[in-house]
């Protein structure tokens, strides 16, 4: 577990500032955070040649020529005309969590409504999610959101999309968070789920500036930022290389707590959920697991779903004759679907279930 960071390297700066050296280039997070323990970051930009262990060549060039302040400049309005805000570490809209992480973003570009202090708790998983995997995600994202969590993912296909669809149900609040620019949103068919989530009470952020497109190496930056802002991952699916994997060894480095969803052996999307809870994660069969692992009241108000016999037996639910979806199996049991999900791998386990092609179930 990396140590968390004593907050006495951040001070008050001014946006323009902090934004000006975080554009500039090879100047991440660690190396403003050096900046910042120094003393002002206006006094850096003033005598840009006295850090010049910290600030390359280029980088004091732009600086000393005023490039770097018209770019910054730039930005500024640009995302003032976008109608979105740039904020700082040390900005009180800045997540605590994620600030206290190894190396937080120095800014965020945001659309919508932060609330740092919110209880925030990720659900991420594979973009080639199963049918099950995006019910079971998008559950799980209503459910933790009906009981007032945060609901954090990456806007992703799969398992993310269906997270943020969930805690929206709910009418709850959800984050998505970017690997680029606001303004280059990844996948474009999520724009109105974007636009949704930003009109519903949550946010949409990103630490990549405007016109940023979706480079592969932004997404295991981007996953650390999802594991910063949550006191838990939860992982629906995920292949052994999947970026959800990465998102959970993210938030293991800084100490938050990963559960697991578990799926069928003989599953590929199930390999990466399947050795978290070998590993000791927790295994999640519905929210009220979450919740419990986070030390909440675990008494989650379910859904009312109307069931056909009111019968809570799964193996009676399912039929001999007919295959069931996961749908009709909710339906007929009036139950969570990670739940179905988590009492299914054990009744295929125990060779009472079969599973078929499509997200089919079938009584032996």
């Amino acid at each position: 577990m990396r140590p968390l960071f004593v907050v006495e390297w951040w001070c008050v700066t001014r946006i323009v500032d902090l934004l000006t050296l975080s554009l500039l280039p090879r100047v991440g997070p660690r190396r403003l955070r050096e900046l910042a323990g120094r003393g002002p970051l206006e006094a850096a930009l003033a005598e840009p040649e006295a850090h010049a262990d910290l600030l390359d060549d280029a980088a004091i060039a732009l600086v000393t020529s005023g490039g770097a302040r018209k770019r910054a400049d730039e930005e500024l309005d640009k995302a003032e005309r976008a109608g979105i805000r740039i904020i700082g570490w040390d900005d009180a809209e800045y997540p605590s969590l994620l600030r206290r992480i190894y190396d937080p973003p120095a800014v965020l570009w945001t659309r919508g409504t932060l609330e740092p202090d919110a209880a925030s708790v990720a659900v991420v998983g594979s973009r080639g999610a199963s049918a099950a995997g995006r019910l079971c995600a998008r559950s799980l994202g209503r459910d933790l959101a009906g009981a007032g969590l945060t609901v954090v993912s990456g806007l992703a296909r799969g398992i993310d999309t269906a997270a943020h669809e969930g805690a929206l149900e709910a009418e709850g609040r959800t984050v998505a968070v970017l690997g680029s620019g606001l303004d280059r949103l990844y996948p474009a068919e999520n724009a109105k789920l974007a636009a949704r989530i930003s009109g519903q009470g949550g946010c949409v952020v990103s630490e990549f500036p405007l016109g940023t497109s979706p480079e592969p190496g932004h997404f295991p930056r981007r996953n650390r930022v999802i594991a910063g802002w949550s006191k838990a991952v939860v992982v629906v699916e995920a292949e052994m290389r999947s970026g959800a994997l990465s998102t959970a060894r993210a938030a293991l480095e800084e100490g938050r707590d990963v559960l697991a969803v578990p799926g069928h052996p003989s599953q590929p999307m199930s390999a990466g959920t399947n050795q978290l809870i070998r590993d000791g994660a927790p295994l999640v069969r519905d929210a009220s697991d979450v919740l419990s692992e986070l030390g909440l009241s675990p008494a989650l108000a379910r859904p009312q779903i109307p069931a056909e016999k009111g019968d809570h037996n799964l193996l009676t639910a399912l039929r001999h004759d007919a295959p069931s979806t996961l749908e009709e199996l909710q339906s007929r049991c009036g139950r969570a679907i990670p739940e179905i999900l988590g009492e299914l791998t054990q009744l295929e386990l125990a060779a009472k279930v079969r599973r078929l092609p499509g997200g089919l179930f079938v009584r032996y």
